[in-house]
């Protein structure tokens, strides 16, 4: 079976193609593209993964076509970010409702 192991750094991103056996797990296709080697900055492992944007175990089985992605750490959290440019940044609209 054909699927895909996607990976997205700040500045490097890369989707190596793989032929699996049937059966085959999310961790399979990890270990199958080398991604330790490949991108040793992210470190040891074990990373975060998903298949099309859900996360999923490393047990998960994949089907045809499937693409595995390594999710990396964040180095902040998005919901506070927003609240911080939200802060900084006064509403152009009125409160006043005219």
């Amino acid at each position: 079976m054909r699927v895909s192991v996607a990976v997205a750094l700040a500045g490097r991103q890369e989707v190596v193609e793989l032929e699996l056996p049937s059966g085959a797990t999310a961790e399979h296709a990890i270990r199958a593209a080398n991604i330790a080697q490949r991108f040793p900055q992210l470190g040891p492992g074990p990373w975060r993964l998903g298949i099309w944007s859900r996360p999923c175990e490393p047990s998960t089985a994949l089907r045809e076509g499937d693409r595995v992605e390594c999710y990396r750490e964040l180095v902040a959290d998005p919901k506070e970010q927003r609240r911080n440019r939200a802060r900084l940044k006064p509403s152009t609209r009125s409160r006043s409702g005219s």
